[in-house]
């Protein structure tokens, strides 16, 4: 289960360098083969370890082409996907088209998400993260109700 926050620098070659721990959490799993895609919803991409992104193949392969939002899902998700391996450094390389979707320059913010990595361009998350905090208590006097929802 994949959990934290780190700012990493993108390289000139388009290089993301994956925190040392994770690294070493991909590496028990023998997991240095990865998929990375889009994500359909927010500027930012994801990044899943090939075990996990099975599991999301398969969900993906259950919806109906005959479905149009489920054909554009699985043309998003499943078209975008690129099979990618950690390299000697522990670094995935990101497609320039991957990087120009999510406005990946030079800072991202690499989330842990359970089952998957999301990538985001540094600036872009700071704003959302900040929208969100902003919004939760002004919702109203109960709060968010996602949040009401989870016993912390």
């Amino acid at each position: 289960m994949f959990k934290g926050f780190s700012t990493i620098s993108i390289d000139a070659k388009g290089r993301l360098a994956i925190p040392a721990r994770h690294r070493d959490q991909l590496s028990h799993d023998d997991s240095n083969a990865l998929v990375l895609t889009l994500n359909p919803w927010d500027r930012c991409l994801w990044l899943y370890p090939s075990s996990e992104w099975d599991l999301i193949e398969a969900k993906l392969q259950s919806l109906s082409d005959f479905d149009r939002e489920a054909r554009r899902t699985k043309q998003i998700i499943r078209g975008y996907a690129t099979d990618c391996a950690l390299d000697g450094q522990g670094r995935v390389l990101l497609s320039p088209e991957l990087r120009k979707f999510a406005r990946l320059e030079k800072r991202v913010a690499f989330l842990g998400q359970g089952n998957k990595f999301e990538i985001w361009d540094d600036d872009t998350w700071n704003a959302q993260r900040d929208e969100w905090l902003d919004g939760v208590n002004e919702r109203d006097s109960t709060g968010s109700a996602v949040l009401n929802t989870l016993s912390l």
